[in-house]
């Protein structure tokens, strides 16, 4: 050990330093819901035709239903068709009124869009008809940069420190949040959201070691949670937002433009130093603690920081050292399995949010609402439980209501949303779980490294989880069968993991693999992991490789 948790413990386990460091931490995190799920109220459904005006010279004397009598087909309920239309003929008024059209051909001259409602992506970017999927991609896209921001950020958070990685990921945040709003084209916009993207998971990772690095044992989940609750929060203001806001401009710099209020953390924003004692800066460690120290009113005996320890681990820590060693790569196949139930139900839940029965602001104040108490449980569940047991408990209940959902019938959607809800409850306390679960279980060396491949295996979870929705056509039930089953799964593999509760936080890699080796109360014998270590280390050492 490095000695970090006893000056840590001199200073104050969670004293007025880590309260403002949390506060700070959980500001930012508020406005990540408006860009993972904003995009859902930008996309409403809109009425649209196909726009004729090659007939506007022929029939300029007109009605306007009578031109879309003329011009566009209709169905077989009398409405017109949204995606098709006569084509185009070199007649005069008589003959195409004596004996009309009868070819169709898709929107040649694109869409009218006649509810005269306020700017919309759908309206803004013709998302209609062959362009609807694009919205779809450009969600995907979206989460894609997460993937990537996961594996970049992590690097950069281990090499440069948590410091600087969170102000950078916050100001690309802001800036390329804030270009969205003047985007000329579709492919811009899905360029830069994939930017905030990769910014959002720079923030997330260094925030989170961060944040933990810096509180004694006891307190290490407090952090998360309380930054996890921020994120609920953020979810009820942009239902609030969305609600007021329709013009999809204005509720997007809306959404945008207060992260950039946050500049002065460049002044405020302090460094883990935890990561600066395993670089060897003990110095800089010193004087960080001291001025923590001070804010909290305590004084921290000399000695205490005499047993800082210069880094001893002199190699440098890639992905690859996840699969070298025996214990490593059995938590990273088991942890990261977890972090994937938990993203594919999550996001199967928050995303489809409007296809529950009730109204899509009601339901997404509701689902944010509810993350509150989900999030904010995990904490007295954790220290009741353990890490291990909360993490299953939640991800076994989950999966069982993901599973109870499709019994209901679709005519009673009240009952539907309630079980949904309860889904989100118990999902987000799982995820909550996990954050704090695996921040522990990987050393300081390489905990972003740790982290990263968690993301990144979320992330493919979170482009998985709408294209699962697609399955909806051969049987309404399948998704979320996969949503509940996957969630079942990984709750029964969490018992294979050790328990990490009232435990310091490892810094090295000796700290972790060597009380392995002098065994685990909590973890089952070797002998019983035989099976899953063949197949889960041929598994990792291939996705490793793949990520490198």
């Amino acid at each position: 050990m490095s000695g970090v948790g006893e000056v840590i413990k001199a200073l104050d386990d969670f004293g007025r330093f880590q309260h403002c460091l949390v506060a700070l931490l959980t500001l930012n995190s508020i406005s990540h819901p408006f860009h993972i799920f904003g995009q859902l109220f930008m996309v409403a459904e809109e009425p649209h035709y196909c726009r004729t005006t090659w007939f506007s010279a022929i029939g300029s004397n007109l009605t306007e239903e009578e031109r879309l009598n003329l011009t566009l087909p209709r169905k077989s309920d009398g409405s017109l068709e949204e995606c098709s239309m006569f084509t185009p003929v070199e007649r005069d008024l008589d003959a195409i009124v004596q004996y009309g059209l009868n070819a169709t051909e898709t929107c040649r001259e694109g869409w009218v869009y006649p509810s005269k409602r306020e700017p919309s992506l759908v309206t803004q970017f013709d998302l209609v008809c062959d362009r609807k999927d694009l919205n779809s991609i450009s969600q995907s896209i979206f989460i894609l940069g997460n993937l990537a921001g996961a594996l970049v950020f992590s690097a950069l958070s281990d090499r440069f420190g948590r410091r600087p990685v969170t102000l950078l990921a916050m100001l690309i945040q802001g800036i390329a949040g804030v270009a969205i709003t003047f985007v000329p084209n579709f492919i811009v916009h899905v360029a830069l959201r994939f930017i905030v993207g990769i910014s959002i998971s720079g923030v997330l990772i260094s925030g989170m070691a961060l944040g933990a690095e810096w509180v004694g044992t006891a307190y290490r989940p407090l952090p998360l949670i309380i930054n996890h609750v921020g994120f609920s929060v953020g979810q009820m203001v942009l239902a609030g937002l969305a609600y007021a806001i329709r013009d999809w401009r204005k509720l997007q710099i809306v959404g945008s433009a207060p992260v950039l209020a946050l500049f002065f953390y460049v002044w405020v924003l302090p460094e883990s130093p935890r990561w600066l004692v395993t670089k060897g800066r003990i110095e800089e460690a010193k004087k960080l603690f001291q001025k923590a120290a001070a804010v909290n009113k305590r004084s921290i005996p000399p000695k205490t920081l005499d047993q800082l320890k210069p880094e001893k681990e002199a190699k440098s820590r890639s992905i690859l050292d996840l699969a070298r060693h025996s214990h490593l790569r059995k938590v990273t196949f088991l942890i990261s399995t977890v972090w994937f139930a938990n993203s594919l139900a999550y996001y199967g839940l928050s995303l489809n949010v409007g296809s529950f029965g009730l109204n899509i602001y009601l339901t997404q104040l509701i689902f944010g609402a509810v993350e509150i108490p989900g999030r904010s449980c995990t904490f007295f569940v954790m220290r009741c439980l353990g890490r291990k047991k909360c993490q299953s408990f939640f991800l076994l209940l989950g999966g069982a209501v993901c599973l109870l959902i499709p019994v209901i019938p679709k005519d009673l959607p009240v009952v539907i949303t309630v079980l949904a809800v309860i889904g989100k409850f118990t999902i987000s306390g799982s995820f909550t779980t996990s954050y704090v679960y695996t921040t522990e279980l990987f050393p300081t060396v390489i905990r972003q490294v740790g982290i990263a491949v968690c993301q990144t295996v979320a992330r493919v979870a979170a482009v998985s989880s709408p294209l699962a929705r697609l399955l909806e056509k051969y049987h309404p039930s399948i998704p979320l069968l996969i949503f509940g089953g996957t969630a079942i799964g990984a709750g029964i593999l969490t018992f294979f993991l050790p328990e990490t509760q009232g435990k310091e936080l490892p810094d090295y890699m000796d700290d972790v693999i060597g009380n392995q080796k002098n065994g685990d109360e909590h973890q089952p014998p070797e002998s019983d992991m035989t099976g899953l270590n063949v197949r889960g280390n041929l598994y990792l050492y291939l996705y490793l490789y793949l990520l490198n």
